[in-house]
């Protein structure tokens, strides 16, 4: 079937269902009230969306700006999650969410995101299909090894996967 042509929607109340239904398809860890109400509120179409197919929502990427603690003034794009529907995957939704994140925070990195360094996102150890996706199409690099992230799966080590953006 090739690439699939998504449109993006914006993540907001009237669909948080939604998106808590492809997260649960797609994770192996349930997030909590608090991260749907937060996603919610944010309404920035441009770091958080759905990928929709003939009208339905088939994937969705949330992100978050958040500082770097170890450098002062200095921010990041973290990826909390990028999910697709089993049934949609390997027909590029997931890498047309991806670049489109990347694409924006390019477009505004001298304004929004002038203190944005780099792209972030934790990945368990044993998913090697989401660390050659990163790695591979859009030149993350595998990072430090943390232990025991994870608390209800095995195993419960990640990855960090870093990409510099400046």
């Amino acid at each position: 079937m090739g690439a699939l042509a998504v449109e993006f929607g914006m993540i907001n109340a009237d669909n948080i269902e939604q998106l808590k239904k492809i997260n649960q398809s797609c994770f192996p860890v349930t997030y909590n009230t608090s991260f749907y109400t937060e996603l919610a509120k944010k309404n920035d179409e441009n770091l958080s969306k759905f990928a929709y197919w003939n009208g339905f929502a088939v994937g969705a990427i949330c992100t978050r700006v958040e500082p770097i603690p170890e450098s002062s003034g200095r921010s990041r794009i973290y990826i909390m999650t990028l999910g697709v529907l089993a049934a949609y995957r390997n027909h590029g939704i997931g890498s047309k969410l991806v670049s489109s994140v990347l694409d924006y925070i390019d477009a505004q990195k001298d304004t929004q995101f002038s203190t944005v360094d780099e792209i972030m996102l934790h990945v368990q150890t044993s998913n090697m299909d989401a660390q050659k996706f990163y790695c591979d199409k859009f030149g993350f690099e595998k990072g430090e090894l943390v232990e025991n992230y994870y608390k209800r799966i095995d195993p419960p080590h990640c990855y960090v996967l870093r990409k510099k953006l400046r």
